[in-house]
Order: C-alpha cells, then structure tokens, then sequence
C-alpha cells in the first residue's frame, strides 16, 4: 500500500518527501565519513574525472553556437549535467556534494575530525581526477576541434576565472553549490534512473549558464587553459577574440590557487550551510529534541 506522503497530487507520481530526503543525507553522511580511505580517495578521483567529463562536453557545445547568450549558455549548462549524473548514479565522492555530510556533523552522528578527513579526502581525489582529464584531452589535441575554436573557448573560459576578484569568485561559489546540492537533493528524491537524471538537469544548466564558480569544474577548466596557453597560435586567436593580456596573465598557478580557494570557500557555504544546516533545521532538529 503507498504511503500517503509519498504520492504526489499531481499524477500520483512517487518521490521521497524532504524529510525523508534529510533523513537519508544524514544517514549517507554517517557512512561517507566512516568511509575506508583508499576507496573514499578512488572514488573520489571518479568523480573529479567525471566532472571534467561534463566541462570537456560543455566546452564543446558552447564553442561556435548561433543560439544566443542563454540559449547557448543553458545548453552548455544542459551539457555539464553529465558530470554530475555520472556522479549520482555511477556512484563516486564529489566534495561539493558532500558539503551536505555537515548535517550528520551538526546532529551529533560525526566528528569534526571525520568531516575534515572525508573532505580532504574527496578534494584530493577530485583534483587527481580532474588533472588526469586536463593531461589526456591535452594528448588527444581534442582544443584543436574546429580549427582550434575549441581550445579558443577553453583557454578564455580559464582566463576569465583567473581574472575575477576573489569576492565575486567567492559569491559565485556560494550560488554555485546552492544549485548543486539542491540537485544532489532532488536527485535523491527520485526512485527511478529517469527520475535522478531528470532532478539532475535543471539546477545544473542554471548555475553553468549564470557563470556561477564550482571549485570541482575549475580544476579541469583552469589547469587546461593554463596548459593552453602555451600555444602561441591559440593564443593569438584567443586575443583576436576578444581575450586581453591582464585576463593571460593572471591564467597561472598562482590565479588558480585563489579561485580555487575562493570557489571552495564559497561552496562550503552555499552547499554546507544554505542548503545542508537549512534543511537539518527544518527537518531533523525537531526530531532530535523530541528525543532529547
């Protein structure tokens, strides 16, 4: 027999409420943090290598279209999303979206010490996994794709990251990984593969197509430009393109390292806090002081 809160007025389609959804992030947190290490890193090497999957696709996709400012940019969101599906149902560790384990933390079920391992763990590992990609798209030439209007993209893309002040970089990660983790949640709300894939669309293409700042993405799409940017030919169709000299200069290890600092303070928040605690408030803190 359906149970009465999970049918949906709409068609009677079935989907976990939030409360339940909370419960199971909590739970899932629990097992994330307590994770074997050398899985947690592996998985969390997947995950950075999907993730970049969907920044090579997105690259593509946005190169070279007719469409229009937010058509092209949603499309290119539309085809970001790939790497996050990949993520939810190949199954890996993505630190963005374990931002959410800070609700067991705050519910007593883990330790600071644990939270701090997984995270650092799973960053690792994406940034690993993410590089692997960078050096492989790298060996495949795959920027030389339509004359090299590819690699113009991509090398623009990482410049125009490296150039924006550490505030705006900051702010946009918070958005970023609001739109993220709310993903990951409707995701998890969805019983089925279509279900998933489908909650997964949506908030993706919004925060890609709004320029918002995933720390995960930036370790693909800003060491790629770095690497790009030792082609003097690409270069200087970049610049014909519109591409400034201060944008290539700031495109090194050091502009990397404050957007990625940046981004991920940003999407701690955004993911950990706008979303994760909003919810613990709501949905599982009644029930803990009910037990208390």
């Amino acid at each position: 027999m359906d149970h009465p809160e999970r049918v949906s007025p709409m068609g009677g389609v079935e989907a976990y409420t939030p409360a339940e959804i909370a419960r199971m992030v909590e739970t899932k947190g629990v097992t994330k943090a307590g994770g074997a290490t050398f899985p947690t890193f592996v998985l969390g090497v997947l995950a950075g290598a999907f993730i970049a999957f969907g920044a090579v696709l997105s690259t593509i996709v946005g190169t070279g279209s007719e469409f229009g400012v937010g058509p092209t940019r949603w499309l290119a969101g539309f085809a970001f999303s790939l790497g996050l599906i990949l993520v939810v149902v190949a199954g890996a560790e993505l630190f963005t979206g374990n931002n959410l384990v800070v609700m067991s933390l705050v519910d007593g079920h883990i330790t600071f010490g644990q939270l701090m391992r997984n995270w650092g763990l799973v960053f690792a590992g994406n940034f690993v996994g993410a590089i692997s990609i960078v050096l492989m798209v790298w060996l495949a030439r795959g920027w030389e794709i339509a004359g090299g209007d590819v690699g113009v993209s991509a090398l623009s893309i990482a410049a125009t990251k490296t150039s924006l002040p550490f505030e705006v970089i900051f702010v946009r990660g918070i958005l970023c990984n609001v739109l993220v983790c709310l993903a990951v949640w409707l995701a998890m709300a969805g019983k089925t593969l279509v279900d998933k894939v489908f909650a997964i669309i949506f908030p993706i293409a919004a925060f890609v197509a709004a320029g918002f700042e995933h720390s995960v993405a930036n370790m693909y799409f800003i060491p790629q430009g770095m690497l790009l940017r030792g082609e003097p030919g690409l270069v200087e169709q970049a610049e014909e393109a519109g591409l400034t000299p201060d944008q290539l200069a700031s495109l090194d290890w050091g502009g990397m390292a404050a957007n990625l600092t940046a981004a991920t303070l940003g999407n701690i928040i955004g993911g950990g806090l706008l979303v994760g605690l909003t919810y613990w408030f709501v949905y599982l803190r009644p029930a803990r002081r009910a037990s208390a």
